[in-house]
């Protein structure tokens, strides 16, 4: 894996996992994953910045993600930044930011 497109996140999975099987056999799994970050303001007041990811992953990564990760787990993962556009309902055209996750560790109790 290169270092010029890399990402590792800790966080917690914000709904469960989505799959779709293709006819050629691979899988995709998709899931949303929140990171935090905790600072104190101006005001001395301590202050939670929540941040939300969209991973997406493919084959053995996917697989291990959709048995293994239900929502609210802990995971650690690293990946890199992927971009992609589509064109919604009304004909608009919209950008999606996604990860696409090469590794996984799952973290936390459960």
């Amino acid at each position: 894996m290169s270092l010029r497109n890399k990402v590792t996140l800790i966080g917690y999975t914000g709904k469960e996992v989505e799959t779709v099987n293709f006819e050629n056999g691979n899988v995709k799994a998709s899931v949303s994953l929140a990171t935090s970050d905790h600072y104190t303001n101006a005001k001395g007041e301590k202050v939670e910045e929540t941040q939300w990811h969209n991973l997406i992953a493919f084959g053995k990564t996917a697989e291990i993600l959709q048995k293994f990760v239900p929502k609210g787990k802990e995971i650690a993962i690293e990946g890199k930044l992927t971009y992609r556009s589509y064109d919604d309902k009304e004909g608009l055209k919209r950008y999606i930011t996604e990860i696409k996750v090469d590794e996984i560790l799952l973290l936390g109790g459960k």
